[in-house]
């Protein structure tokens, strides 16, 4: 008879479990824009990693081939090793390749402003992102603010005893918005510092590499 009362116990505790799916359907409303907020912050992280990956793939060996080239006077091979490459810095050395001939001021110019464009291109959508990690937040908190005018609400309309049931609805959403929310924008500000990390050691590459270019074009020849 123990055993028996044991297992209806056993089997009212798990019939009173709440799954992850359960708890953010208690979260209301505001649980849209957090989760929208989430697809797109994991679309913009996976995208721009892939592109920043991408863009700091300059073999080791390129500025020693690119110089070989030059100083063999053979810069149609220099460009194609660029074209080849792909790369910002690539990009921007085949652009100083091409204004040989010019004075050196113009050639600086030529492949600042090349850099400029490339690290504009790199920089895409961490704005937003960086937005994310501070919206996602605040609408859990405004979650957090309509669950519980929801729950005085429904304590104001009440006669009598207030069971913790009635109440249970605001409390659900005021804490799950909170909680979503604030996990949403941390996960999203890691992933922008670390984007912004990645991003700067291809920024530190491209300046390298444009200096050792420079300084290529006033060895003596």
């Amino acid at each position: 008879m123990m055993l028996l009362q044991i297992d209806t116990a056993d089997l009212a505790v798990e019939d009173q479990s709440v799954t992850l799916i359960d708890l953010m359907l208690k979260g209301g409303f505001w649980m849209i824009p957090i989760l929208l907020l989430s697809i797109v912050a994991v679309i913009i992280f996976v995208e721009r990693f892939l592109t920043l990956r991408k863009a700091g793939e300059t073999p080791d060996h390129f500025t020693d081939d690119i110089r070989a080239k030059v100083l063999a006077g053979d810069v149609n091979g220099a460009k194609m090793i660029c074209a080849q490459t792909g790369t910002p810095v690539a990009r921007m050395i085949e652009k100083g390749l091409s204004r040989l001939g010019s004075p050196l001021k113009n050639i600086e110019v030529s492949i600042e402003n090349v850099g400029k464009i490339e690290i504009y291109k790199l920089e895409k959508n961490l704005g937003v992102l960086a937005t994310i990690s501070g919206a996602a937040p605040m609408i859990g908190f405004l979650g957090t603010v309509t669950g519980m005018i929801q729950a005085f609400i429904a304590i104001a309309q009440e006669e009598g005893s207030v069971s913790p049931k009635l109440l249970s609805s605001g409390i659900y959403e005021a804490m799950v918005t909170t909680a979503a929310g604030l996990t949403v924008g941390i996960i999203a500000y890691l992933g922008y510092n670390y984007l912004v990390t990645r991003m700067q050691k291809v920024i530190h590459r491209m300046e390298y590499s444009a200096i050792e270019f420079i300084d290529l074009l006033q060895e003596p020849k």
